[in-house]
């Protein structure tokens, strides 16, 4: 006669996958951080010397390496589909400006700072989801807000030695990023994510190669194997960011999100000498408790609405 099956080992039997599951997402977003910022680095090495439309379109040529990978280890082709493509444009212009606006920040300002800064895009889609999506924020993510707010003005330095100018243009990095991840919110209704990777990752490449007539240069081969090298490092870092959240919950990544901002700060350190100082410290500090506030909250209001359903 068979014996009724021990919860409790069923309990024991599952928590060590959960943990292991967990343990490489978590993995997987660390490695996506160091990628990322491999890729920013080496950017704002060869940004001094080229202009931004032919770096990100030779950049854009390799990152179509890691994105043929992904689509053909996630369906292949076959899912490509464009339902609604004035959405895949829209979303592919927001992508140009941002891409630009950050390549061009990148000449003028630390690596450390253009990372905080950009990590302000969660802020952003708090103050657009009112007017983009009609959801209601409460006075605990306004105030969030306001914290991130502060903690740009203190990594901007108004006062400073004009880096309030060069600050610019992370901040249009990060609005035009908000916008394109509300407008993807909308799109995910309808559109595969294979589909959005394919057109943005064109529609942006297209972009960079019709500035050629705006003073392109001839790169070395140094320079070259360099922006090849970001286009393999974005590719791949956006890889195993897709992997991060494939095992692990949202929630416990978030943290490991803003690793970026130290591997950004080592890297700027090494290479250029960057070291941001107290106050900087304290504004990225800011920005990176209210953009984890806002996720944290924004998690729990969707599990709340899940309930009531």
């Amino acid at each position: 006669m068979c014996r009724p099956a021990d919860p409790h080992s069923t309990i024991v039997s599952v928590a060590p996958k959960v943990a292991s599951s967990a343990a490489i997402g978590i993995g997987c977003m660390v490695l996506a951080g160091i990628l990322m910022m491999a890729n920013s680095a080496i950017l704002k090495w060869v940004t001094t010397d080229y202009p931004a439309g032919q770096i990100i379109f030779t950049r854009g040529v390799f990152i179509w390496i890691p994105v043929v990978y992904l689509v053909a280890r996630s369906g292949g082709f076959r899912t490509v589909r464009f339902n609604r493509p004035k959405f895949h444009i829209i979303r592919g212009c927001c992508v140009i400006a941002s891409a630009f606006l950050y390549v061009i920040g990148l000449r003028y300002l630390p690596l450390a700072d253009i990372t905080a800064i950009t990590f302000s895009t969660p802020i952003f889609i708090t103050v657009l989801a009112p007017y983009l999506l009609g959801e209601s924020v409460g006075w605990r993510r306004w105030s969030a807000v306001v914290v991130g707010f502060v903690g740009i003005v203190i990594i901007a330095r108004p006062t400073g030695e004009g880096l309030a100018i060069a600050a610019v243009f992370p901040l249009g990095m990060a609005i035009w990023a908000a916008t394109r991840d509300i407008i993807t919110r909308h799109m995910t209704e309808t559109e595969s994510s294979n589909a959005i990777l394919c057109s943005t990752t064109a529609i942006v490449m297209v972009a960079g190669l019709l500035t050629a007539p705006f003073g392109w240069k001839l790169p070395t081969i140094q320079d070259f194997l360099l922006m090849a090298g970001a286009g393999l490092f974005a590719g791949f870092g956006h890889h195993f960011m897709i992997e991060a959240f494939r095992n692990a919950e949202a929630v416990m990544l978030a943290p490991f999100r803003y690793l970026a901002i130290v591997w950004a700060t080592a890297l700027g350190y090494v290479i250029w000498g960057d070291l941001p100082d107290g106050w900087a410290f304290f504004g990225i500090g800011l920005v990176i408790l209210s953009g984890l506030y806002i996720f944290q909250r924004e998690m729990k209001l969707r599990r709340a609405a899940r309930v009531i359903e």
